[in-house]
């Protein structure tokens, strides 16, 4: 098996709304941006999928010598290997591989956060950091667009956390704000209950609306130039946003379920936006000097 296709696998096994969203890039993106998202699953792995924390710790260290030796030229693991070629062509900094991994680490370090500042850096490194090396990988003009991928990915996290609020808490890990949840009258351990209070559902809708803000000012950063090279991105935002919309119209019982979409309700949400997409590029491309108006 090449690197290639066991970073192939290992994102395709994933059932992933990032991975329907890559069936649209070219391949060399296409490699580059499932290549990364490989190393993200992995390191999380360690840290989901490892029982003994101190072991975990060794095993993210390792992780931490391999992005070494990727940078050095020459990495032992496969998803180093499938990284190399991607690094080399679009410029990723060795910095933002570490705070993926310093990200992860945190979940070893923290079971609750005291209030969203903290809990933001936890986002900004599990997945506002991947994120900007995504739009390295698409590509861009404007550097605001920066500022977009960088809320995007923070949209994500803030979803993701709602979405797994219960099989979080039932690891022993709380996401939301420990403040927030004072605010709203919520003890930690009614995150375990199986059905959720009013009171816990008005937390869960103030975590909805926080995520959706995220989602809304990363679309008014996102400059018009660069829409086609990010349209992956856009992808993703659509499916996510589908998996927000499914929540709140599900009242927010997410203690009760894990809200799902199917894999070929995501193909089908990634091929429309795609084509919606590409409808707006048509309409917004400037006529060539000297056409007939």
């Amino acid at each position: 098996m090449t690197p290639e296709q066991y970073c192939q696998d290992k994102a395709a096994r994933s059932g992933s709304s990032f991975y329907y969203s890559f069936l649209f890039l070219p391949e060399q993106q296409r490699r580059a941006i499932t290549a990364l998202y490989a190393f993200c699953r992995e390191v999380d792995d360690v840290v989901d999928e490892c029982q003994e924390p101190d072991i975990a710790r060794r095993k993210l260290d390792w992780w931490r010598e391999e992005i070494a030796r990727v940078f050095a030229g020459n990495p032992n693991h496969p998803v180093g290997k499938a990284l190399l070629p991607a690094i080399e062509r679009y410029n990723l900094p060795e910095e933002h591989f570490r705070e993926i991994i310093d990200g992860m680490q945190m979940d070893l370090d923290y079971d609750a956060y005291p209030t969203f500042t903290e809990l933001s850096l936890y986002c900004y490194r599990v997945a506002s950091v991947v994120g900007l090396m995504a739009a390295e990988i698409f590509g861009y003009q404007d550097r605001q667009t920066t500022r977009y991928a960088h809320d995007l990915g923070m949209a994500f996290q803030l979803t993701n956390i709602l979405r797994d609020v219960h099989e979080d808490a039932l690891r022993g890990r709380v996401y939301i704000p420990m403040d927030e949840m004072r605010r709203f009258g919520v003890e930690p351990r009614e995150l375990q209950m199986p059905q959720a209070s009013e009171h816990l559902k008005s937390l869960f809708e103030f975590q909805a609306r926080r995520a959706r803000d995220y989602y809304k000012r990363a679309f008014e950063r996102l400059p018009e130039v660069d829409r086609p090279a990010q349209r992956s991105g856009i992808i993703m935002a659509a499916i996510y946003q589908t998996l927000l919309d499914e929540i709140e119209a599900d009242g927010y019982r997410v203690l009760e379920r894990r809200i799902r979409l199917t894999p070929i309700r995501k193909l089908w949400i990634a091929w429309r936006t795609a084509r919606q997409e590409k409808r707006r590029e048509k309409r917004h491309r400037k006529p060539l000097k000297g056409a007939s108006s």
